[in-house]
């Protein structure tokens, strides 16, 4: 069918699966115009896509660049989050999954609008290299058992250039290319084995529940329609997790928890629920609370930060960085409490505001080019349920210097609804597989 036709198709509710396979072909290559991808993405977004249909697509994508193989003795692991304030939990889980004996060649993404990117938090650490050949990649992968790194330009090529036509035409916001555009990108790693954690609150990508339990169950059922093994959680975005947001500074809590210096409850939860699943998944682990346990074992035995150590030498950083990271990241040269303008409880926290203040800050992009900042942020957020006043701040602020600092803080306040109670909601709210 002619690109025309299959546009048609998506309006009348009959796309047929190859027809979709061969319009990625066409994004790729280019026998698709740019007109012609923008009528297609938002005929997807006001008529949707049948299930079958969607994981033609999905995999059309996907085979539009390299796909990897791997010959492993254990299986091919995977996580992706759909984005969120604080997410720093790729960092601990990577390496704890690794240290449970299974592989994880994890491609990761840039921050995005208000949300943070686990490259950006990665790129904190002194010649740690996000870009890295195919080789080298599969060389760390085998011999560390954990990498993270950036997606190259041979990767899913048809998603670019749909993205970008996405990003112009009002239509990101599509649960069915939402789904296609990351799976065409993660599936394209070779995985055997995927859990995703789909943020729902106000600092979600998709803050709605319905919305967000919609996308969980699309990118559930398409991934394992594409053969791989796949479940979703679905997790508390109505606060900041881990209580920090900010590059360099993520890295230095996820350090803390790692090494044992510090707990933090948030990290500890989340990475051993994602990581149970996982383990789940991939017939390691009878179920998901063995596999849970597992993954705590790892990360109070310091199997992980063993594992987290040799992947930042391996792909460039300090082979000392687990016992010098404390002096090895950036810190910003203005740090100061941030407190309410009256003591209270934290009723309600608008974490979009919260990670759009980071951006200001300078550790975001506001658009595509600009450099970031990794010392700036917030460390010790508040949240739902805590008493803010005199004695407790809403949050420290890492500036670069006092006027970024006053701008920050007004920002962070407004940020903050306080009241007579308030209660932290579930980290995980559901599970769909």
């Amino acid at each position: 069918m002619t690109p025309a036709a299959v546009i048609q198709s998506v309006i009348d509710g009959a796309a047929v699966p190859e027809d979709l396979r061969a319009f990625a072909r066409g994004l790729a290559d280019g026998g698709v115009s740019d007109a012609q991808a923008g009528a297609f993405a938002m005929a997807v977004k006001l008529r949707g896509l049948a299930a079958d249909a969607r994981t033609a697509l999905t995999e059309g994508m996907r085979d539009t660049g390299d796909v990897l193989a791997w010959d492993m003795p254990a299986p091919v692991v995977d996580k992706h989050s759909t984005g969120g304030v604080g997410d720093c939990i790729s960092l601990p889980l990577a390496p704890a999954l690794a240290a449970c004996g299974v592989f994880v060649p994890m491609v990761s993404g840039r921050g995005l609008g208000h949300t943070g990117g686990t490259l950006d938090k990665l790129e904190a650490i002194p010649g740690y290299t996000v870009e890295q050949p195919e080789e080298r990649f599969r060389a760390i992968v085998s011999e560390v058992g954990c990498a993270i790194v950036g997606a190259s330009a041979r990767i899913a090529p048809a998603d670019k250039r749909l993205y970008a036509v996405r990003d112009v035409t009002a239509s990101v916001e599509s649960v069915d290319l939402i789904t296609a555009s990351i799976l065409s990108k993660k599936l394209a790693a070779g995985l055997q084995v995927l859990v995703l954690d789909v943020k729902t609150g106000s600092g979600a990508f998709l803050p709605g529940a319905e919305e967000t339990r919609a996308l969980a169950r699309a990118l559930v059922d398409t991934a394992n329609g594409a053969g791989c093994r796949t479940a979703a959680l679905v997790t508390d975005m109505d606060a900041p997790i881990c209580g920090v947001a900010g590059n360099a500074l993520e890295v230095g809590e996820v350090m803390r928890f790692l090494t044992g210096a510090g707990d933090n409850a948030d990290m500890r939860a989340l990475t051993c629920a994602l990581g149970g699943e996982a383990l789940a998944l991939a017939g390691i682990a009878a179920d998901a609370d063995e596999g849970a346990g597992r993954i705590d074992a790892a990360l109070r035995s310091g199997a992980a930060a063993e594992r987290f150590g040799r992947m930042v030498a391996a792909q460039g950083g300090p082979s000392d960085f687990c016992e010098g990271w404390a002096g090895y990241l950036p810190g910003a040269p203005v740090q100061r409490d941030v407190f309410p303008e009256a003591p209270g409880t934290v009723a309600r926290v608008d974490t979009r505001a919260v990670g759009l203040a980071v951006v200001a800050l300078g550790g975001g992009r506001r658009r595509e080019g600009d450099r970031i900042d990794p010392r700036v942020g917030f460390t010790g957020l508040a949240v739902p349920g805590d008493s803010v006043g005199p004695e407790r701040p809403l949050a420290r602020v890492h500036a670069a210097d006092e006027a970024e600092a006053e701008t920050a803080g007004v920002a962070l306040r407004a940020a903050f609804r306080l009241g007579e109670s308030g209660a932290r909601g579930a980290l995980v709210r559901d599970r769909i597989g």
